[in-house]
């Protein structure tokens, strides 16, 4: 194990007023979002309401029209030019996305590597590891997420669920100070679902901060230290889960739960 091996400083993430169009219509509408170091914070909503589009601002593979994002203080993707923000290179934005990691639907994984050089490709790239020293990091990694007899697979030799475990472990390797994860059991089969959530269980009770957008209410109730229901682009319910699922305040939020509990 290298000396810096999972050493992960959790962040503080700030969503301020951030509005997003996709031409005519309004994905994201004054959205206001705080998660401290450390907090697991679940994003719940119907399809359509802006859940995904959110993860994708935090970490600027989409931009807001309006407001911004900081990653403990430090605004993401922009500087400020006067009262203006500026848009940063397409270079620092590369290095501050290193320290965001983002777990999709669909795995996104190199289907030409191997899983252990999919998991160490990263922080060779992106934190300038020399290799020998990012492959032992990934075997640790893929330790972790219960896939060390994996290392030299290909992800189509992968089940849907291995393959997910595996992009846990990549977005890991760059030691992000978040992790964002875009419903993650989405893309399985049922029987699949319990082996990723359980790896999202053991980084929720370890100090991680993470962002997790999902469909699956029980798992919410389990490692939510807060519950945010967003509906039509815009925050409408937070608090713990005991607030938000037993007793939600709001219509749209009693609507929706009594449809998917």
């Amino acid at each position: 194990m290298t000396g810096e091996t999972l050493e992960i400083r959790p962040a503080a993430v700030e969503v301020r007023d951030v509005h997003k169009w996709y031409g005519a219509q309004r994905v994201l509408n004054g959205v206001e979002l705080t998660v401290r170091p450390g907090e697991v914070t679940v994003i719940l909503g119907p399809s359509g309401s802006g859940k995904s589009t959110l993860l994708r601002v935090i970490n600027h593979l989409e931009k807001p029209e309006i407001g911004h994002v900081s990653l403990n203080g430090e605004l993401i993707g922009v500087r400020r030019h006067g009262e203006r923000l500026k848009e940063l290179t397409e270079r620092a934005i590369l290095a501050q996305r290193g320290r965001i990691g983002f777990v999709f639907q669909n795995f996104n994984l190199f289907p030409h590597l191997t899983v252990l050089d999919n998991v160490a490709a990263a922080p060779v790239a992106t934190r300038r590891l020399k290799r020998p020293e990012a492959r032992e990091l990934a075997r640790t990694l893929l330790d972790r997420v219960g896939l060390a007899d994996k290392a030299g697979a290909y992800p189509r030799q992968l089940s849907g669920g291995q393959q997910q475990r595996v992009a846990i472990a990549r977005a890991l390797a760059l030691r992000p100070g978040v992790i964002l994860f875009d419903e993650p059991t989405s893309a399985l089969d049922p029987e699949l679902v319990g082996e990723v959530l359980a790896v999202i269980k053991d980084l929720a009770t370890s100090g991680t901060t993470l962002v997790i957008v999902t469909h699956e209410i029980g798992f919410a109730r389990e490692v939510a230290d807060r519950i945010v229901f967003l509906d039509e682009g815009r925050v409408v319910e937070q608090g713990s889960p005991t607030e938000v699922l037993d007793h939600p305040t709001h219509e749209r939020t009693r609507d929706f739960l009594s449809k998917v509990l």
